[in-house]
């Protein structure tokens, strides 16, 4: 009898401690499922994150008073021009200074650019393969220039991790150009601040080793919004090459006029006092 009852009672035991097992591995699994949703939750699209720093960069409309700084090992060259953006993919670039190069100027539309030399006195067309070519001896691109939104609309975009910076979160997206697209890049890596500060983009060639590297050295205020006010192009492994952008002045969300961007006025400018 004794055996009997001890049986028993080590039977229920093991179906109380069964029943506990069961019970303890439900609310761990329901527990990881509920942290994934939130963190998954947590985690900004990056399609939007890349967006937020386009429209950082140029917002609606904008502009930009702007000094580049073109340094190679043995000389160094400095520029200035005031820029123009309207929309996602309409821009106007004109040089200032020095006197040889004020007059310069280049207009987006879309994805038709056209550049003007006042020597010439001659509008010229470019074709769409020269987007991504250097602009005026600089680092820099026509598309970089101009802030296309290539980079939204021909790549597919991927988190690769988080880290911090001066308070901020700084996330790292992956873009991979979609299949068939018009880019030259096997890929590029954007470092983007929580509130939408471009902070670096690195762009890969097809093999994907890295080319050049476009890096944020100074974030200021400029009209009104965080902004990178100081902007260094270079070639990956040529530490003595590359361009600088040192923002001066920055407008956003302005109604422009809209004979800015035409080819008359790409020309012929208009007069336009900045607010």
């Amino acid at each position: 009898m004794c055996r009997r009852f001890v049986v028993v009672l080590r039977m229920r035991e093991n179906v109380v401690m069964s029943m506990g097992i069961r019970v303890f591995f439900k609310f761990t699994v329901a527990g990881l499922l509920l942290a994934a949703q939130g963190a998954a939750l947590a985690a900004p699209n990056p399609t939007s994150l890349v967006e937020k720093a386009l429209h950082r960069w140029r917002g609606d409309s904008s502009y930009t008073e702007v000094t580049m700084v073109i340094h190679r090992p043995d000389w160094q060259r400095h520029m200035e021009m005031i820029a123009w953006t309207q929309g996602e993919n309409d821009s106007l670039v004109r040089f200032t200074a020095p006197r040889g190069d004020a007059g310069n100027a280049t207009l987006k539309l879309g994805q038709a650019l056209w550049i003007y030399n006042p020597k010439l006195n001659q509008v010229i067309k470019l074709p769409f393969s020269m987007m991504s070519q250097n602009w005026m001896g600089s680092d820099f691109s026509y598309n970089d220039l101009s802030k296309s939104n290539q980079i939204v609309t021909d790549y597919t975009h991927a988190l690769g991790g988080v880290t911090e910076a001066g308070g901020h979160k700084v996330y790292a997206v992956v873009c991979t150009p979609k299949p068939g697209a018009p880019v030259v890049w096997g890929k590029q890596v954007l470092k983007i601040r929580d509130d939408g500060v471009l902070l670096e983009e690195t762009f890969y060639d097809q093999d994907m080793k890295p080319v050049r590297r476009l890096a944020t050295t100074k974030v200021a205020p400029l009209g009104g919004r965080p902004f990178p006010v100081v902007m260094r192009m270079s070639e990956v492994g040529k530490p003595g090459r590359w361009t600088q952008l040192s923002y001066a002045k920055g407008v956003f969300d302005l109604k422009l006029p809209a004979y800015l961007f035409t080819l008359s006025n790409l020309r012929n400018p208009r007069p336009w006092s900045a607010p």
